[in-house]
């Protein structure tokens, strides 16, 4: 399959509040934010067509495990690319499913353990 590049890299912050605040001051603007609490999270563009996913509670990530969660490549076929990352060894970590992501961003997505525990996404917009 056609690899379409990186769709976004996700961060886990330990303030989610302030860390939006520093990419903001850096130059990056909100995309899409949804949940509450924990569950909050939200999408900045970063600029050249990149995204950074930051999500709410990573107050309690231990400081020598790293905070970024996962990579996200671009798809344009989520349950083939699952089938072929699992085919190279990958092991499975979320089906691919639907999401509706802060109630008008539509998404297909799914996710496998790499070859070195790297949480790898396949995500389609739709």
């Amino acid at each position: 399959m056609k690899r379409l590049g990186y769709h976004h890299v996700a961060l886990r912050a330990k303030d989610l509040d302030k860390t939006i605040r520093f990419y903001e001051a850096i130059g990056c603007t909100v995309l899409r934010g949804w949940g509450e609490g924990d569950k909050r999270a939200c999408m900045l563009d970063v600029g050249g067509n990149n995204i950074l996913e930051v999500f709410a509670g990573g107050a309690d990530v231990p400081e020598d495990k790293p905070h970024f969660e996962h990579i996200a490549l671009r798809s344009e076929d989520v349950p083939g690319d699952y089938q072929n990352a699992l085919a190279a060894g990958a092991r499975p970590r979320t089906e691919p499913g639907e999401a509706n992501l802060g109630g008008n961003y539509p998404i297909q997505m799914a996710f496998v353990y790499g070859l070195n525990d790297e949480v790898i996404e396949f995500f389609r917009e739709k």
